[in-house]
């Protein structure tokens, strides 16, 4: 996928934990897994809203576009 979700990245300059993320976000620890390992299909602009609250930052700061190359998978 061309969208690459850089949680961890601000978490880190944050230093917040991902249960403590979770809690302050009302997201389950296990989804909010799935997005920091760059392994969700989707998130709801809500999810991102809260995500951004939290961490004071812009939606950019946690997500960046990277052009496929050929071969990739999907």
């Amino acid at each position: 996928m061309a969208i690459i979700v850089q949680l961890d990245v601000m978490m880190a300059k944050r230093k917040i934990g991902l249960m403590e993320l979770a809690e302050k976000i009302n997201i389950t620890p296990a989804n909010l897994s799935i997005l920091k390992n760059n392994k969700a299909k989707a998130i709801r602009f809500s999810t991102l809203d809260e995500i951004c609250k939290a961490l004071n930052c812009q939606p950019g700061d946690i997500l960046e576009y990277r052009e496929e190359e050929d071969g990739e998978e999907n």
